[in-house]
């Protein structure tokens, strides 16, 4: 997958504040997906899955990721859509974190 054509979506946060990624996850495909991220000036609050579907047989919902910005600046948060038998990333989503100091 060709990082190139990837669109980068925005998000603006402070500094010390929590702000929330959604989405969508289909398990009963072994969909998963996998944070990448500088732990140093992100940090990962919370991880939760709401499922969705009210069947036996399908388990697929809404993944929420609960972030804190630590540092100040213009942060790369990326996530991979991971298959448990795949090498590579099935899809990609890539945010642009902007952290301002508004104290």
């Amino acid at each position: 997958m060709n990082t190139d054509q990837i669109e980068t979506k925005p998000i603006q946060t402070s500094k010390s504040e929590t702000f929330h990624i959604h989405l969508w996850e289909d398990r009963t495909r072994g969909e998963q997906w996998v944070p990448t991220y500088d732990p140093k000036v992100l940090s990962l609050v919370e991880d939760e899955f709401l499922r969705t579907v009210s069947n036996n047989a399908v388990d697929s919902g809404r993944r929420s990721f609960e972030f804190q910005a630590l540092e100040i600046g213009k942060h790369c948060l990326e996530f991979s859509k991971r298959m448990a038998w795949k090498f590579t990333a099935e899809d990609r989503r890539v945010f642009e974190v902007t952290v301002l100091d508004r104290s």
